[in-house]
C-alpha cells in the first residue's frame, strides 16, 4: 500500500527534530455547495532541524516515531 504524501506550510519549529505542518485542503460544502478551505496540523520528524516557519514542505506517512509523530519530512 503506498504511503500518503502531503504538502503544507511549517507553522512551528520550536521542538527538537520536530516541525508542525499545516495542510490546507478545499472541500465543497454538502448543503450550500460553496468551496471552503479546511486545514489540519501534523507533527512531522525533521532529523536535520533544517526547516523554519513559513517553509513549504512535503511530508510522508511513516511508522510511529513518538506519541504524536506519524509523518516524516521528504528531503529533496
Amino acid at each position: 500500500m503506498p504511503r500518503r504524501v502531503l504538502q503544507g506550510v511549517v507553522v512551528s519549529d520550536k521542538n527538537d527534530k520536530t516541525i508542525t505542518v499545516r495542510v490546507d485542503r478545499r472541500v465543497r460544502h454538502p448543503i450550500y455547495k460553496k468551496t471552503i478551505e479546511r486545514s489540519k496540523k501534523y507533527a512531522a520528524h525533521d532529523e536535520k532541524n533544517q526547516f523554519k516557519i513559513g517553509d513549504v514542505v512535503q511530508i510522508i506517512e511513516s511508522a510511529p516515531i513518538s506519541k504524536s509523530k506519524r509523518w516524516q519530512v521528504v528531503y529533496e
